[in-house]
This record gives structure tokens, sequence and C-alpha cells, in this order.
């Protein structure tokens, strides 16, 4: 099995080259940015099954490993570098990029055999800000409780029923 490293030809995520990582020779190996990680950088193993992460944030040594099936799916988006093709996780810091090209051919192709090779889907670029979670509604709080459930409501008298200076008579058993 071959890889591919920085030392390989292969350019890490940082360089001033452009990221070009080959979906057909898997497993790979490069670094790539990260802003949260000591020194700016991690580094990826991305095999056919399972993604891994290396990274030290605060001097914390950290290995993270990621099955490829829990990725979302394989997305592009422009960045100022040109269009990167990433690989996208729920989690923003676990996404990875797979290419970054200025050719939207070159894009589109590797963007289709990145869909293929790991067996997800090509996903839009969806960049927004999610929209703040709305508050949930208690659902419970509108319900009577249950032992007032089994009672029944009352029916209160009509008041024009009750005549002046009349009093209302209560029997209790």
């Amino acid at each position: 099995m071959r890889r591919q490293t920085a030392i390989s030809g292969i350019n890490p995520a940082g360089s001033s080259r452009s990221l070009r990582l080959d979906p057909l020779s898997l497993p790979v190996s490069f670094a790539a940015n990260d802003s949260r990680a000591d020194g700016g950088i991690r580094q990826i193993e991305l095999h056919r099954e399972r993604v891994t992460l290396h990274r030290a944030v605060r001097g914390m040594k950290m290995t993270i490993s990621v099955r490829v099936s829990e990725f979302i799916g394989v997305t592009v988006r422009d960045t100022s570098h040109g269009r990167a093709l990433v690989l996208l996780h729920r989690d923003p810091s676990l996404a990875i990029p797979l290419l970054v090209t200025e050719d939207a051919g070159e894009c589109a192709a590797a963007w289709q055999t990145w869909s293929e090779v790991l067996a997800l889907p090509q996903l839009a670029d969806d960049t927004r800000e999610p929209a703040p979670r709305r508050r949930r509604r208690n659902a419970i709080s509108d319900r009577r409780p249950a032992f007032l459930v089994r009672r029944r409501c009352g029916h209160s008298l009509n008041p024009a029923a009750i005549h002046r200076g009349e009093r209302e008579i209560i029997a209790r058993d």
C-alpha cells in the first residue's frame, strides 16, 4: 500500500502551493491548517474507512479517530486561494480539506471522484450561519395534570338564575 506524505511530493494544506490529494491512492497522510492547534497545524491520516487527526492543543497531544461514514458528505467552498473541496463533518473543526484549486473543471471532477471513493454524497455549499436554536415549548405545561383529567369539569351556575336577595343553597351529603 502506497502512502502520500509531505516528503513524497504532496504539499501540506498550509504550503504556498495548492493542496491536491489523490482519492485513488489512499491512505493519505498530510498536514492541514488548524487555528485551535498548537503551531496552527494538524496531521491527518485519511483511509477509506476512517480519518485520524493528530494535533496538540495547549500542550496536550490528542488523536481523534472518526469513521468516514460519520462525515456528512463532500462539498465545494470558495476560499481566498480558489475553490476548496472539503470533507464535511457536523463538527466544523473536523472538516478536512481535500483539494484547493482555481480550475472549476478539475474541482468538479475531483468532487465526483472523492464522493464515489468515500461513498458520501455531494453536497451544495452551505456556509450560512446556522439559525439560532428556537426555544422549545413545553407541551406538557398546557395539559391538565393526570388526576384532574379523570375529574369532570364543574358547570358554573348562570348568575342570572340567582335572584336578588336569595342565597345559593349548597347541599352536602
